[in-house]
């Protein structure tokens, strides 16, 4: 009998997501920089509060997320009203391509955007439009030229991965303005707390009402583990979100560690200038022996190659030193390493290495 069952139309052809990788055959001790994870790990108060929850497991969680939502509006100046909580910004991502796309609508996203963006729009049933960025910059220009009538949403992480560069606020602004009345621009803002004064989009979120911000615990805060992120955006859009959001969505671990952790903004800090420090040390060293990577924003570089046979090369070398970073020919640059912003040891580990295979050690 010919099997008839069928999944929706653009699930097969979704590509599933590779994560970074976390083990090397052979190789006991790793240090892992694929997934551009907190070296330092959640504050103690986060890891306190995650102890103290063993307590109630018996118990489901509230629905409405109030105390860290409360929490999130008190600390980044917000209104607890317009914040939505899910498992990760991912899942906010997903809710917005539920909410908002389907058959016959397009999703936007930049060529080295978030290859969630492509994969969330596609299980929606939605035609996801890849916009070309100039020089691993997203293109305001070049993203408007691609919204048309069938345009819902426009994905723009700020700062991107894994290029870990940034656009403007003006910029974004101007994206902002331009694009079609239907449609809704979406600031992924999984790297913000690593820039220095950045909201995010905030204020543009409070400015307008077609612009919707995410954010994640996954990062800086170093709770990847436990799957938590947030979404801010205009009232009408937070009530449709919450409509599609299922009511037990997030643990009541996960939302007393969160609480804990963003209220801990001395780890924070601590966290923001040692990821700056190293960062921009680990870039002048990589540059000094030719492997060059924009000024990035975020907790990771992208080391640039002469050609993916260089690229391979060097992760080779880099692996057999136990080392794992990501390669990223599936965002369509096999010529680039990402390399995550380890704690010192690691990053000068990974310039040794490097400058042993250029040959300058």
């Amino acid at each position: 009998m010919t099997n008839q069952i069928r999944p929706q139309p653009g699930i097969l052809d979704i590509a599933l997501y590779q994560g970074g990788k976390a083990h090397l055959a052979g190789v006991a001790k790793v240090v892992k920089l694929s997934s551009n994870e907190n070296p330092f790990g959640p504050s103690d108060q986060a890891k306190l509060a995650f102890a103290r929850t063993a307590e109630t497991l018996h118990r489901y969680p509230g629905t409405d997320h109030a105390a860290l939502r409360h929490a999130i509006a008190e600390v980044w100046g917000l209104d607890a009203g317009r914040i939505i909580c899910g498992a990760g910004s991912d899942e906010i991502i997903t809710f917005l391509c539920q909410a908002y796309a389907g058959p016959g609508d397009e999703v936007v996203h930049t060529e080295h955007g978030f290859l969630m963006y492509r994969i969330s729009a596609l299980a929606a049933g939605a035609t996801p439009v890849e916009v070309p960025e100039r020089d691993r910059v997203a293109d305001v220009d070049a993203i408007l030229a691609a919204c048309t009538a069938r345009t819902r949403l426009v994905f723009l992480a700020n700062p991107n991965n894994p290029t870990g560069t940034m656009l403007a606020a003006e910029e974004v602004a101007r994206l902002a303005e331009g694009l079609p009345s239907q449609a809704l621009l979406v600031l992924d803002g999984a790297y913000a707390e690593y820039v220095a004064g950045y909201d995010g989009g905030a204020a543009l979120v409070d400015a307008r009402q077609n612009v919707v911000m995410t954010r994640t615990f996954s990062k800086i805060y170093g709770l990847g583990g436990l799957r938590i992120g947030w979404g801010y955006g205009p009232a009408h859009v937070i009530d449709v979100l919450n409509r599609v959001r299922g009511p037990f969505n997030l643990s009541t671990t996960q939302l007393e560690v969160a609480e804990a952790a963003v209220r801990d903004r001395d780890h924070l800090s601590h966290c923001q200038a040692e990821n700056a420090r190293l960062r921009d040390w680990l870039a002048g060293e990589l540059a000094a022996l030719g492997v060059p990577s924009d000024p990035s924003q975020a907790n990771f570089i992208l080391a640039r190659f002469a050609d993916p046979a260089e690229a391979e090369a060097c992760n080779a070398h880099l692996a057999a030193r136990g080392l794992i970073v990501r390669q990223v020919a599936s965002y369509k640059l096999p010529h680039c390493l990402r390399i995550s912003i380890g704690d010192e040891e690691a990053c000068r580990q990974v310039a040794d290495a490097i400058a042993t295979f250029k040959g300058a050690r």
